[in-house]
């Protein structure tokens, strides 16, 4: 009988360091983002358009070298108000000017400017929205500032300063980061403030840990899906405030082009020639609408709650 058993049993060695192991699969946050994005076919093909319209948005006006002040022969008839043709793919303008060049060049401008603003409202708004958020001395003035400024017409400010400032790239950033900020620091100061007193930042503070240290590794990481949502609505707001401004004549000035400027100078011909109008506003509609999708889908796949 005490034979059967040795044969149906064995002893198995003691080791200490297996108890430590955890069976269970590593998992790796930006790994779980990216396959989390990859899943939805049509947000990649969405993607891979809007990187191929950004690209060459970059690359196509420094072969064209188009120069909005070039006027080809402004007397001669037969080159202004051709319609779409190989040699002119969008036609030319009342000025002879090829359409096609102009529109790129537009749209490079528009998504420079976009996307500088957006980073640096988007910088400044969480680095000071979080420590506005975490600080309650700091929350008392801070607020009275936001006050002040969000009662302020943006379009108002933004003609003062333009007239003050000039036209011009640096000028027209300045204008559009001046008091944007200061809207997603607001955002973000009332997201912290809702986690800022749960009991593992409580528990963090008793034990001594910095304000800053608390910030970076307590709160911000549970913002990062909220972060992602809201620069994915900045891009495309920023692009569209960049043609808006330029539609009134108060953004890149006549010697820089820009879809917002197209806009205005061809509305008096949306009648008699509609294409000059229709193709920089379809631009325009193409570069927000896939910059939005494409920014929430990232929003949605850097929320944990969708990873599997």
């Amino acid at each position: 009988m005490e034979n059967n058993k040795n044969e149906l049993f064995t002893f198995a060695e003691f080791d200490e360091s297996k108890s430590e192991h955890i069976e269970a699969p590593r998992y790796s946050y930006w790994k779980s983002v990216w396959r989390t994005f990859v899943r939805n076919k049509f947000t990649v093909a969405v993607c891979i358009f809007m990187l191929i319209v950004v690209v060459f948005s970059m690359i196509q006006p420094i072969f064209s070298q188009y120069d909005p002040m070039y006027m080809p022969n402004i007397n001669d008839a037969t080159l202004k108000f051709l319609g779409p043709s190989s040699q002119h793919l969008f036609g030319t303008d009342n000025f002879g000017r090829d359409v096609f060049d102009a529109c790129w060049a537009g749209a490079k401008n528009s998504l420079i400017i976009g996307f500088v603003c957006t980073l640096i409202n988007m910088i400044l708004g969480v680095v000071i929205g979080a420590i506005w958020g975490f600080s309650k001395k700091m929350d008392r003035w801070m607020i009275e500032i936001y006050n002040v400024i969000s009662n302020v017409p943006f379009l108002l400010l933004a003609m003062v300063l333009s007239y003050v400032l000039g036209s011009g790239f640096r000028s027209l950033i300045f204008i559009m980061c001046v008091t944007n900020w200061i809207y997603v620091a607001y955002f973000i100061r009332t997201q912290v403030m809702i986690i800022r007193d749960r009991e593992y930042n409580l528990a963090s503070r008793c034990l001594g840990t910095s304000t800053w240290t608390m910030i970076t590794k307590n709160i911000l990481p549970y913002l990062i899906s909220v972060i992602m949502t809201y620069t994915a609505r900045e891009i495309p707001a920023n692009i569209s405030y960049e043609v808006f401004l330029s539609f009134l004549g108060l953004g890149l000035g006549q010697q820089n082009a820009s879809l917002g400027r197209m806009i205005s100078q061809y509305t008096t011909y949306m009648n008699a020639y509609p294409h000059l109008f229709w193709i920089p506003v379809s631009i325009l509609a193409v570069i927000s609408i896939s910059l939005y999708i494409v920014g929430q889908a990232l929003a949605d796949a850097s929320d944990p709650r969708t990873h599997r």
